[in-house]
């Protein structure tokens, strides 16, 4: 008796050879030869291109960024800059350099959104635009007056700077474009992207808000708290932060005219305030030697670090790295936000004098240090978010899309309101108590039955005429000539009119010849 066939196991020979279906099985069932041609070499193109994509994706969009890491006893901040540059590309490598300007200083620095380009404010009036990845000069000028603070509005191509009594723009080649008079004795300029807003405040304490994009002032605060050289923008809700000489930091908005919070944070004068990119800490150093980690959403302090030095300028990374800045000496700490970090992880001495100024760059692991007696880039690995994104901000944009990204940020422009405490309050309906709801409800039932009693007695009173506005009576009304009906009474009113007149003239007569002597009546007419 024969055995039953059987199937061959899954990793048999006669398995291998099945045939599988093929990717363009359904070309089959065309016809049309050119038709089919030209299908199978879009997929082909298709295919080639996908993987080309997948390719580059992978090669420009790391998993994650890559930050130093220190074997057996030695810590990340004995690392010196000489030390990066050597393990590093030669186009990192490139990125850290030194401008030595010892006559101009201190300077100030901001950088673009993108990251790209780069201005410098020295306090004897040097200001300098450069695309410093390139090493590439924009414009230089020299204004000969005392320059506090610069800044990037939009993009590069307009920037501003807190010069001796007014905030000046300029453009791209240094020609100066405005001069914003309201904004007296500036001695610190935040830029709000989302608002098109440029904010200043100075010795005066007063706190002003400008529309870059139609030129209105939108806002004057006095702050009453003194002059104030400090100040920082969260970038989360837009607000501003404030430090004061009393050790007391506030936030202002432009719709309220006094500040929103307002909290005690050190035992003497705030001599620097940074914010982390997702709004939630605020990191405050003052002349008592402390640098202090607030919550923003209980106001709380989290922890403080002591140094042996006030900090004379702090910064967040994309990543959320803390720079801190101390005489010629700036440190970076690692994950010093949401945990009280054990030791820092970087330091580094400037050549070029003490620190006046930080900045991250975006997009990039670079820190930019302005100082007393020029400028330094020093090489953070792992500051800058690696993944780019060209809708927030693109490095890579050509003429034509920074022109399209400038009309789209217009046409997006956020209105002054809409800077608040808590931005995901906007758009959300105040749910009422229900005591209230149920007492307008009460309100609204008893207006609709006045309303509907109302009603009622009008129809009630309204007379009744049963057949007074038949259709037939309404035609015969309408075709009837009213002018016939009415002459006959006319002509009597009429002739009526003709004798009283007939007769007062007669009478008039009368009395005129009545009037003349007797000797003269037949003369008279």
């Amino acid at each position: 008796m024969e055995a039953a066939p059987t199937e061959p196991p899954p990793g048999d020979a006669a398995q291998k050879k099945r045939k599988r279906p093929k990717p363009d099985a359904y070309l089959a069932s065309i016809g049309d030869r050119k038709l089919k041609g030209r299908l199978r070499h879009t997929e082909n193109l298709i295919a080639q291109s996908s993987k080309a994509a997948a390719k580059i994706g992978e090669w420009l969009a790391p998993a994650e960024a890559g930050t130093l890491e220190a074997e057996g006893v030695e810590e990340t901040w004995q690392f010196q800059q000489q030390d990066i540059a050597a393990a590093v590309g030669a186009g990192a490598r490139s990125k850290a350099f030194d401008l030595v300007l010892p006559e101009l200083g201190p300077y100030s620095a901001a950088y673009t959104r993108s990251g790209r380009h780069l201005v410098l404010g020295g306090r004897k009036g040097h200001l300098a635009v450069m695309e410093w990845q390139r090493q590439r000069l924009t414009c230089e000028v020299q204004v000969a007056e005392t320059t506090r603070a610069v800044t990037f509005l939009h993009n590069e191509l307009f920037w501003a700077a807190a010069q001796k009594k007014y905030v000046y723009i300029y453009d791209k080649r240094g020609l100066e474009v405005h001069c914003l008079r309201d904004h007296t004795a500036p001695a610190a300029l935040e830029f709000l992207p989302h608002h098109f807003l440029l904010a200043s405040v100075g010795e005066a304490g007063l706190l002003t808000y400008q529309d870059t994009s139609h030129g209105a002032i939108v806002a004057q605060h006095r702050t009453r708290l003194g002059p104030c050289a400090v100040m920082r923008q969260n970038p989360h809700n837009g607000v501003l932060c404030l430090g004061h000489a009393a050790g007391t930091v506030t936030m202002w908005t432009p719709n309220i005219t006094t500040p929103v919070v307002k909290m005690l944070c050190h035992r003497g004068a705030v001599t620097a305030v940074a914010v982390d990119p997702t709004g939630h800490q605020l990191v405050t150093a003052g002349v008592d030697c402390q640098v202090k980690v607030w919550d923003v959403r209980t106001f709380k302090p989290l922890h403080a670090y002591f140094a042996n030095a006030p900090a004379t300028s702090l910064d967040v990374s994309q990543r959320g790295m803390l720079a801190v800045g101390q005489g010629r000496r700036l440190q970076v700490w690692n994950d010093a936000l949401a945990s009280k970090a054990r030791s820092p992880y970087l330091t580094h001495a400037l050549p070029t004098g003490g620190v006046a100024s930080l900045r991250f760059c975006p997009f990039e692991d670079v820190l930019g240090a302005g100082a007393a007696g020029g400028f330094s880039s020093v090489l953070v690995p792992g500051a800058g978010e690696p993944n780019v994104d060209s809708f927030l901000a693109n490095p890579y944009a050509s003429r034509k899309e920074r022109q399209e990204a400038e009309v789209t940020a217009l046409m997006d422009k956020l209105q002054p309101e809409t800077i608040v405490l808590d931005p995901d309050s906007i758009g959300k309906l105040l749910r009422e108590p229900s005591q209230v709801a149920k007492e307008r409800r009460a309100a609204e039932d008893e207006a609709n039955r006045a309303r509907r009693r109302e009603r009622e007695e009008t129809a009630d009173e309204k007379a009744r005429m049963k057949g007074k506005n038949k259709p037939s009576r309404r035609q015969r009304r309408k075709q009837s000539n009213v002018i016939e009906e009415k002459r006959p009474a006319m002509l009597a009113r009429m002739r009526e009119e003709e004798e009283r007149t007939r007769a007062a003239a007669a009478e008039e007569k009368q009395k005129r010849v009545e009037a003349v002597p007797r000797a003269l009546q037949r003369f008279a007419r």
